[in-house]
């Protein structure tokens, strides 16, 4: 008999709004709408909550393309050195290989984000703690992360960390 996993793989699934199994990870609010075992780690899917200021490390996917969809709120993506200012139904692509971040420019902006392939949920369910509820963590005004404690789980999951969150070296967090 096929488990739910390898059931959802093969015949398909659907999620409520409040579904999925949910993560705070570096202040945000992550939840699978699909992980690698639904759909055989083709590609994977989170709905995030991020607050504003805060977002992820500067980093890289060598073999992974990343993917963000705004639902509501305001969100900063930089790829490269091109900054992109989304809001509600807006899209932007960071191609692997491509450096590139993002971070909450409203409070609780909410987003869809995709990989394919899915590696990243490996680091999210290794340095995640799963939520007891669906609301950010508490103190997610906190410190930046550790860059340096993260950056060999990072590898371990498919992306290389190259800096702390905010814009790429030499930009201003306000500027393009």
């Amino acid at each position: 008999m096929a488990t739910v996993v390898e059931a959802r793989a093969q015949a398909g699934y659907s999620l409520a709004r409040d579904e999925g199994e949910a993560f705070w990870l570096l202040g945000m609010l992550q939840t699978v709408k699909v992980g690698r075992a639904d759909a055989d780690g083709r590609f994977g899917m989170l709905e995030i909550v991020v607050p504003e200021g805060l977002g992820s490390p500067w980093h890289v996917h060598p073999e992974e393309d990343e993917w963000f969809y705004v639902l509501d709120g305001k969100l900063t993506f930089w790829v490269g050195d091109t900054k992109f200012e989304l809001t509600s139904g807006d899209f932007a692509f960071g191609p692997k290989g491509v450096p590139h971040t993002f971070y909450g420019s409203a409070p609780a902006t909410r987003a869809l984000v995709g990989f394919s392939p899915m590696q990243f949920e490996g680091f999210m369910r290794t340095v995640g703690q799963p939520a007891p509820e669906r609301v950010l963590p508490p103190h997610h005004d906190g410190p930046p992360p550790n860059v340096a404690k993260l950056a060999p789980i990072a590898e371990r999951n498919g992306f290389i960390i190259l800096g702390p969150p905010g814009p790429p070296p030499g930009q201003p967090r306000g500027e393009a």
